[in-house]
């Protein structure tokens, strides 16, 4: 019979008061009803068959959502010999969630998990007995760095000598979830930038000589070409590869070059965005193709929270240490969707292929231009997204 490790005992078996939860329950069973329900389903025909016959990753959980069973093809993705190891653990502990630990009682009772689809999938299923499935996008560090992973999780309930069990059944579509959502994004801004160069170059058709369209047109082609690289970085997973210039540039500039991209955006269809404030008088080095990429994502976003007849600002702020690009919306974003925004592959809106946006805000804005990106928000004072580039 599998017996539970020493650490996991310690750690999750012997608490001695559930503590508090900002979501699921706290309360672990206790270490010998925890070992008599892994010896259940251990010697249980089915369960057995079920865990060595059919490929994917499986778990076994009891009713307190900690693993009691699972599969050698989710050992494997772990790298984990021992099942030992992972008895007893809850699935944000045995995937190493990076916010599983952020409370006491662990995975399922952070800010964190109200908005995890493992967690409303495995709650809704205890709750009413009926199969729920949703997608989980999890954030994992296993010692080697964060990673992002995408599963597809189906719940389902399952009795066992009378008590209660779940099913979990995970699909890995990380690789099929950042594919449609780099599509996604690829030919929205793609079909954008095309436009624009467009109605540019019809411009300079009939007015050959103008130099200032001349160099609009130059500025797209760089743009359009910029954001081939940066498509091809975030799908391999590698932004170090891309190449960062430093060019300097004033708000001024960059407030023209946005007006450009904006005149004639999907997004902005019957909404009326303010770029009016005047910009401060200063220059920055930066690589501007990435730096028009990030805040035009800040705008698109704030854009599609606004709704129709709705208004969306947009100005420079300068300090000492950074010119600030900031981005406001009256929309207030759920404080539950707060802890995730820039979570790959995390997103509100329907349908696959979501949640790339902010995410590559962040990675770019700060890993590769050294910059901040933040955000705040209430339902008083709307929701603004702020870019700062150091100066």
């Amino acid at each position: 019979m599998e017996t539970l490790s020493d650490r996991n005992l310690q750690q999750f078996c012997d608490m001695e008061e559930p503590v508090d939860t900002y979501f699921a329950p706290a309360k672990r069973a206790d270490a010998d009803a925890l070992q008599k329900e892994i010896a259940s389903v251990t010697c249980n025909p089915i369960i057995h068959e079920l865990l060595n016959s059919i490929s994917g990753l499986i778990a076994v959980l009891n009713e307190h959502r900690q693993v009691v069973a699972l599969n050698d093809y989710l050992l494997r993705m772990l790298g984990i010999e021992d099942s030992r190891a992972v008895l007893g653990l809850r699935p944000g502990e045995v995937l190493a969630c990076i916010h599983c630990n952020e409370e006491p009682s662990g995975c399922g009772t952070t800010k964190y998990c109200s908005t995890c689809g493992a967690a409303i999938a495995i709650t809704s299923t205890l709750a009413h007995s009926k199969p729920a499935e949703r997608i989980c996008a999890v954030t994992a560090n296993r010692g080697e760095g964060e990673f992002e992973l995408s599963l597809l999780v189906k719940a389902s309930h399952v009795t066992i000598e009378g008590k209660s069990f779940i099913l979990l059944f995970m699909q890995d579509i990380t690789i099929e979830e950042l594919r449609a959502a780099l599509e996604r994004t690829f030919f929205h801004d793609m079909g954008n930038m095309l436009t624009g160069l467009l109605g540019v170059s019809q411009l300079l058709d009939s007015n050959p000589n103008d130099h200032m369209l001349v160099n609009v047109l130059q500025q797209s082609a760089l743009r359009l070409h910029k954001e081939m690289e940066v498509q091809r970085c975030l799908f391999k997973n590698d932004i170090s590869e891309l190449r960062v210039a430093r060019d300097e540039i004033t708000p001024q500039q960059l407030r023209d070059e946005l007006k450009n991209v904006f005149d004639s955006h999907s997004a902005g269809m019957g909404k009326s965005l303010d770029l009016t404030a005047e910009p401060p008088q200063v220059s920055i080095r930066t690589d501007v193709s990435l730096a028009l990429r990030v805040m035009c994502n800040m705008m698109t976003n704030g854009l599609e929270a606004t709704e129709a007849s709705g208004k969306v600002k947009a100005w420079f702020e300068e300090s000492a240490e950074a010119l600030t690009f900031c981005v406001w919306n009256e929309s207030c974003i759920p404080e539950e969707v707060r802890y995730r925004i820039f979570q790959r592959s995390y997103t509100t809106k329907e349908g696959n292929g979501r949640g790339i946006g902010t995410y590559s805000m962040k990675l770019i804005g700060e890993k590769l231009l050294g910059g901040k990106v933040s955000f705040s928000s209430s339902h008083r004072e709307g929701t603004v997204f702020r870019f700062a580039l150091p100066r």
